[in-house]
């Protein structure tokens, strides 16, 4: 019988690759979405000197405070306007989008979406 890898250690090294193709920088950011069976999170890093500039999740209380549930694509979009709004507070309009080795649709697709409709470019 033939082995499968595990789903989540194909997510990871799908990331890898990813991550060799690009990096934040101080003038455009990198916007890393990770997402579990229960919450996302969404940083804006500096790769360059290794630096969270600004993050969110629907663990945060001010966040989980609007939201029914915190695994829907509605929780997603939600956190892509709040992580956009943040960033824009501190004077970050351009982002690179790592979408973290999960595949563009669903709650990634939204969060990235609602991100873009409240102002980051990318």
């Amino acid at each position: 019988m033939v082995s499968k890898e595990a789903r989540s250690k194909v997510r990871v090294n799908k990331h890898r690759k990813l991550r060799n193709r690009f990096s934040g920088t101080p003038e455009r950011p990198r916007l890393a979405v990770f997402r579990s069976n229960t919450h996302m999170y969404a940083q804006i890093i500096d790769d360059t000197i290794g630096n969270t500039l600004v993050s969110a999740s629907t663990v945060q209380k001010d966040v989980k405070a609007e939201l029914d549930k915190t695994n829907d694509v509605a929780a997603a979009a939600y956190l892509g306007t709040v992580i956009a709004k943040k960033a824009l507070e501190k004077g970050i309009k351009a982002v690179v989008f790592d979408r973290g080795g999960f595949i563009y649709q669903g709650k990634v697709k939204a969060l990235a979406e609602a991100a873009r409709e409240a102002g980051l470019e990318f």
